[in-house]
């Protein structure tokens, strides 16, 4: 399955409206977004971004950081941008693991299950805290 079609059934399962764009990056360029939005100056692996009026969002993903994901949890790179897409989906279904009690592990690790994926983004979070 193609990751705009991934992204598309994620959308539709997580129930977010409107468009969603994904950019696939540099560590660059997500480090510069981080930065300016979340006031974070380092790279990170996926970045969400709500659009206004709540319908959709946009996506940054780092290539770079999924590429070394991808090989540190031994499964390929398309599947990694598949977990990414489905995190960042999460997000902008308004979830943040951050905040609530595992609400989010909760469905990203159904949905996960569900769409045939590897371990979850959050999952992976918090064993290596």
């Amino acid at each position: 399955m193609s990751l705009a079609r991934f992204a598309r059934r994620a959308q539709k399962l997580v129930r977010v409206p409107g468009e969603v764009d994904v950019l696939v990056t540099g560590n660059r360029q997500v480090r510069a977004l981080n930065r300016r939005f979340r006031k974070k100056d380092k790279a990170t692996d996926v970045l969400s971004f709500h659009r206004d009026g709540g319908r959709g969002g946009d996506i940054a993903i780092s290539a770079s950081i999924a590429a070394a994901n991808a090989i540190r949890y031994d499964h390929a790179l398309i599947e990694e941008f598949k977990i990414l897409i489905l995190h960042g989906i999460l997000h902008l279904a308004g979830y943040d693991h951050e905040r609530d009690n595992g609400e989010m592990a909760t469905r990203e690790r159904a949905l996960r299950a569900r769409l045939g994926l590897p371990g979850s983004l959050t999952e992976r979070s918090e064993r290596h805290l």
